[in-house]
């Protein structure tokens, strides 16, 4: 691997980012729950990307990395709709006028939560496999 050292330093934040996720949830912050869900399937696919050698990554659409990962790499085919749900919260779970009436944090669920936290939990998971050797 050309930057291990990044990649993984990358790693590191989104597991601390995945454990703020959990966090939320027993504390039923489900809004954060979902935005730190998003935050942490994001740096982990950019830990991965760093590993490989690359330098500047733009996006911050879980989307977009999980498809250019499977064009280049052939890894995470099946995830690409796990970016889909988690990047709908990168911005939606943050602003209050996001949704139509009142804050965004009253649009949240418990079940909505689980869910990013799952999703995200899926992501790391499987970047661990690759720079945890």
């Amino acid at each position: 691997m050309d930057n291990l050292e990044e990649g993984l330093r990358w790693l590191d934040q989104a597991k601390a980012d995945l454990k703020t996720a959990r966090d939320c949830l027993k504390d039923g912050n489900y809004y954060a729950t979902a935005f730190f869900s998003q935050q942490s399937a994001e740096k982990a696919l950019k830990g991965f990307f760093y590993s490989k050698g690359y330098r500047a990554l733009i996006t911050h659409s879980v989307t977009e990395l999980l498809e250019e990962l499977s064009k280049l790499e052939g890894v995470f085919r099946g995830f690409v709709d796990y970016g889909k749900e988690l990047d709908r919260h990168y911005i939606g779970s943050r602003y209050p006028n996001f949704y139509p009436k009142g804050p965004a944090y009253k649009y949240y669920t418990e079940e909505m939560g689980e869910k990013c936290l799952n999703y995200a939990e899926l992501i790391l998971r499987e970047v661990r496999k690759f720079l945890e050797r």
